[in-house]
């Protein structure tokens, strides 16, 4: 039985660093920084989800070289949180089946 402690332990790691995830990522400003051409003239727009609809938020045609790249970065983190999050999420689902009995160890 002391395998099962150990899974319980480690469930609960799980979960906690589940949380912080999540938290770290409801942190991130929403959306990402796109390019759209109309009429042969970029123009710049933040797109973002809100009640399940695609929302555009005009920023303008030019936008600093800092805020492109802050976007940027931010759609990288968020990339590599939900990737993080999603292996967290089966490693879960993995170890409540497992303390259950129906994995096998």
């Amino acid at each position: 039985m002391a395998i099962k402690e150990v899974l319980k332990e480690e469930l609960g790691n799980s979960i906690k660093i589940k949380k912080d995830y999540e938290r770290e990522i409801s942190k991130l400003p929403k959306g990402s920084l796109i390019e759209k051409k109309i009429r042969g003239n970029k123009y710049y727009y933040l797109l973002y989800r809100e009640n399940g609809k695609v929302k555009f938020l005009y920023k303008g045609k030019n936008i600093p070289p800092v805020l492109a790249d802050k976007y940027k970065k931010v759609k990288e983190l968020r990339a590599k949180y939900r990737k993080s999050l999603s292996k967290l999420k089966k490693q879960i689902k993995f170890l409540k089946g497992a303390i259950r009995g129906k994995e096998p160890i």
